[in-house]
């Protein structure tokens, strides 16, 4: 039975208790939990179900292999020949349910970007975008369906939240990526998926467990997991203060992603509610603990809204805070949403930001956004594939950087 609450959100996913911070309000639909898949579960745990249905321990190893190394799903179990026959069926249906269907899929880029929007087994709705790049192939996925955040500039926020996505569910939005990167379904060539960001739908830090799960699922060499780099991997938040810092004690040297959009707190209030609860300088004190503890660099995201945060002081104040710090500026001009009027940053205005944050130093990129004529860029995810043909579909994908000052997409 489904039921509907309004709830605020702690760095777990919990309703957090009162301390005092005005904290924005999210309507969240609970929905029945997703079907137990591989990556839900241990390599332990995994070799327990298939001895509990009769099989030997190793029968599990052997499907996880599969899975993250031939990249195989339940569609083409039969391609797992090394499974008897009469034991595949069943170790198939208790460690690999299928937990998303692609409701609607686009491309753009000439073949290099493709966005799916993912049915869940409820009928929750999230997106994904893949990305190919002539050095590397990027994923960016969603860590919840919907966002409870309440950035009105982003399209997720504006739409709130239904629910906590499963490890399982993270994982396999990865997983279907490198399958489609690797048998060269985009254009360019096969290639090997090289980089994750969780820049998707959702706030990542506020479904701390499963995010970190499937971190792990995704650094793990096989039959454990994916065997990614962990340097390949970006977390994106809005800053929850306590998950951050839990997160820099995890032991996963991921690339923590800041996003700022304003450095002083009476206009971050508005951009980004959670402000209300940890402002500026307590998200940048986490921000720089994180950095001292994995040694990874912030990546500080700033997107450029047109007469609202990108004024030679913003830009004079955002550089005084990171001066010095282990930080690069990723600077997004705002890409548009049905629910916001605000508009980018004039071309001029982005090169008058950039030029005084590079003159105090600080590493400054513009990010090149893909997928915008496909509303598949950052902050224009909604996830609507019943949406009437031809018109723009919103998601969201992450588009990079570099540290060297040029332009570059992700």
């Amino acid at each position: 039975m489904t039921s509907t609450t309004a709830e605020s959100v702690s760095p777990d996913g919990q309703t957090p208790a009162g301390d005092g911070g005005r904290v924005a309000l999210s309507l969240t639909r609970r929905t029945t939990r997703p079907a137990r898949h591989l990556a839900d579960l241990s390599g332990e745990e995994r070799r327990q179900v298939a001895v509990s249905l009769g099989q030997p321990a190793f029968r599990a190893d052997q499907l996880s292999r599969h899975y993250f190394t031939r990249l195989i799903d339940a569609d083409d179990a039969d391609a797992m020949t090394d499974l008897p026959e009469r034991v595949r069926g069943p170790l198939v249906d208790a460690l690999l349910p299928r937990l998303l269907a692609a409701a609607r899929t686009q491309s753009c880029d000439d073949g290099r970007t493709r966005k799916t929007a993912w049915r869940a087994a409820d009928g929750a709705l999230l997106e994904s975008v893949i990305m190919r790049y002539p050095d590397r192939a990027t994923v960016c996925v969603s860590s919840q369906a919907g966002c409870g955040m309440g950035c009105p500039f982003c399209a997720t926020g504006q739409g709130g939240l239904t629910r906590n996505l499963s490890t399982g569910e993270i994982v396999e939005q990865v997983v279907h990526a490198a399958r489609v990167i690797r048998r060269g379904e985009l254009a360019g060539g096969t290639a090997r998926l090289s980089n994750v960001v969780f820049m998707g739908m959702g706030e990542p830090l506020a479904n701390y467990a499963a995010v970190t799960a499937a971190l792990r699922r995704l650094v793990a060499a096989p039959p454990e997991g994916l065997g990614l780099s962990a340097r390949g991997l970006t977390v994106s938040t809005v800053g929850l203060v306590p998950a951050m810092r839990r997160l820099a004690t995890e032991g996963l040297p991921v690339t923590l992603a800041l996003s700022l959009h304003a450095p002083d707190d009476e206009l971050r209030d508005t951009l980004v509610p959670i402000n209300n609860r940890w402002p500026v300088a307590e998200a940048l004190a986490a921000a720089w603990e994180y950095a001292e503890l994995t040694g990874r660099r912030i990546s500080i995201e700033y997107a450029l809204i047109d007469g609202v945060n990108d004024d030679p002081g913003r830009a004079e104040a955002l550089a005084a805070l990171l001066v010095g710090r282990l930080a690069h500026v990723n600077l997004i001009p705002l890409n548009p949403t049905d629910g916001s009027s605000w508009q980018a940053s004039a071309p001029a205005g982005q090169r008058a930001f950039v030029r005084r944050l590079r003159e105090r130093g600080i590493a400054t990129t513009v990010r090149d956004t893909r997928g915008r004529e496909i509303a598949a860029a950052c902050g224009q995810l909604a996830a609507e594939p019943t949406a009437a043909a031809g018109r723009p579909h919103r998601a969201a994908a992450a588009a990079g950087s570099q540290a060297d000052g040029t332009r570059v997409p992700r």
